[in-house]
């Protein structure tokens, strides 16, 4: 797929005209990350924003003892790092390749150029942002509110709904990964994988999950007790 192709398909750019992709590609750069490969660190000026093309990028915080919160993990087609378009500051957190991936970088200025020609660019702006607050909104309330079974059934019943088998999920990242994305530890999320298979909820077979009881799950997520 060429670049102007792939632009059409990102939700962010929706709705330009064939010009305007053009002009929009005339400023994106394509780059390239190897696995494990650090695309910003924390602090770093925010010179501009990215979407990925191909792979997969993780967003994390770490703390000051070096323990890492996972915050959002991003595949193709999604933007990351928008708010540095409007603030002009630093990254508020780092950015890592966790597969081989290749990422679109839209420079800031150029692309406030845009903004200005085209309104209609900044309205999926503030749509992609509205999304992302809400995510982290929910976010917070998972980490503070719920417990970690509860978590954990709200992430695989969110991955059922985006992958083309709703009874089937393949999880893309590491359980050390995901057990960081949820704000647990590996040990505790391999027991409460367990657990789960042990009561029917579950089938596990390494990173593939199938989901046997969808309506026990679904209680698990708002809240019911193991």
């Amino acid at each position: 797929m060429n670049l102007v192709s792939f632009l059409k398909t990102v939700p962010l750019f929706g709705g330009l005209t064939t010009g305007q992709y053009d002009d929009l590609a005339m400023i994106t750069t394509m780059q390239d990350y190897r696995r494990g490969q650090e695309i910003f660190a924390e602090g770093d000026p925010g010179t501009g924003f990215f979407v990925v093309m191909e792979g997969l990028v993780k967003i994390y915080k770490l703390s000051v003892e070096g323990k890492e919160q996972i915050l959002h993990l991003f595949g193709p087609g999604e933007p990351f790092a928008e708010a540095a378009v409007f603030t002009g500051t630093t990254f508020p957190a780092h950015a890592l390749a966790l597969e081989k991936s290749r990422v679109l970088f839209l420079p800031r200025r150029a692309f406030i150029d845009l903004i200005q020609q085209n309104p209609s660019l900044a309205m999926n702006m503030l749509a992609a942002l509205s999304m992302r607050l809400k995510k982290f909104a929910h976010l917070i309330e998972d980490l503070s509110l719920k417990e970690v079974p509860g978590r954990l059934a709200a992430h695989l019943l969110y991955l059922s709904e985006q992958q083309d088998d709703a009874a089937t999920v393949k999880l893309n990242i590491s359980k050390a990964q995901l057990a960081s994305l949820l704000g647990t530890i590996p040990e505790t999320l391999s027991r409460i994988l367990a657990r789960l298979a042990r009561q029917g909820l579950l089938a596990i077979d390494g990173p593939q999950i199938t989901i046997l009881d969808r309506d026990s799950l679904a209680d698990l997520a708002m809240g019911e007790k193991l």
